[in-house]
């Protein structure tokens, strides 16, 4: 695999940031890897990792950098772009890996210098678990990295745009692009209200815990299993999410309400044929994401039992 940059800077050394810095040494895809952490801690085991060089100031860490990846919370997007700022050289390319995308071109693209190339980009891939130790090198094997360019950059900026899909591809993702607003609403779907509902369910069964007196746990069926796992994530970065995305999050949360309160109606009058379609259909829809290759068919989708 040719090697895409000499040099780059990854700022935040969470799940991402550590799959990054793992995926491009393991695949080649840069010679020197730069990290930087706001946090001193996760910097300290940074380097007991051996995840790449670390620097305690973030302007040093993208100093000379081809590639700098703001691998931070969403919220914070815009103060790690602005600490590392004047530190970019010219002709860097700086891109981030936020789950939204029209909040971070705004915040971010309002602090870069007009002379480095902004290539926002979203991986779709991540575990519950956060950290430099939950970093891996195959994260992104055959997962969707979306890149939202933006429009009227000038003549060299496709270029850039090129160079940082050919260091996606090089990592394992399968790179699609797409506009800033599509991504947000496409996520909202896709990925946004389904942690949505799992935190909610959860929080409820942690309620009714009280009433069951531990029932809820000790007698957890697959379902609440999965809803578990997905509302073990980042709580400071779904935070962000929400807060950041909050115009697609409630127009897709708006559609859901309302088919919610018709399913509601269904049961409560009996209506089996109305049931049966929607679960039929429901159904057809996860035949199609096995066949798109993001699952598996295995029993238990593949997962280990034993493993925890």
């Amino acid at each position: 695999m040719p090697m895409i940059f000499d040099r780059i800077a990854i700022i935040g050394v969470g799940l991402i940031g550590a799959s990054i810095a793992r995926a491009a040494r393991e695949r080649g895809a840069a010679n020197t890897i730069c990290l930087y952490d706001a946090n001193p801690v996760v910097r300290e085991r940074a380097r007991e990792l051996g995840l790449g060089e670390v620097f305690d100031d973030a302007e040093k860490a993208v100093a000379d950098a081809d590639l700098v990846v703001l691998a931070v919370p969403v919220g914070v997007m815009g103060a790690a772009a602005a600490a590392c700022a004047r530190g970019l050289k010219i002709g860097a390319i700086v891109t981030d890996v936020g789950s939204v995308k029209r909040a971070v071109v705004d915040a971010v693209g309002a602090v870069l210098p007009t002379s480095v190339y902004f290539v926002p980009g979203h991986p779709l891939a991540g575990t519950e678990h956060s950290g430099p130790d939950a970093g891996f090198a195959s994260l992104f094997q055959n997962r969707w990295q979306i890149l939202t360019p933006l429009p009227n950059q000038g003549a060299a900026y496709p270029a850039a745009v090129d160079q940082l899909e050919a260091f996606w591809r090089a990592l394992g993702a399968n790179v699609e692009r797409m506009d800033a607003e599509r991504h947000d609403v496409v996520l909202a779907v896709t990925s946004h209200l389904p942690h949505l509902i799992a935190f909610n369910i959860v929080a409820m069964a942690e309620d009714l815990e009280n009433v069951t007196e531990g029932e809820v746990v000790k007698y957890s069926a697959s379902g609440f299993r999965d809803f578990t796992r997905i509302a073990a994530s980042d709580p400071t970065m779904w935070r962000d999410v929400f807060l950041n995305n909050r115009e697609a999050v409630l127009e897709v949360l708006g559609r859901f309400s309302e088919d919610l309160a018709a399913l509601q109606r269904a049961i409560r009058w009996g209506e089996g044929d109305t049931l049966y379609d929607l679960f039929d259909r429901a159904r057809r829809m996860r035949r199609e994401v096995i066949d798109a290759g993001q699952d598996s068919p295995a029993p238990n989708w593949g997962r280990d039992e034993t493993s925890t």
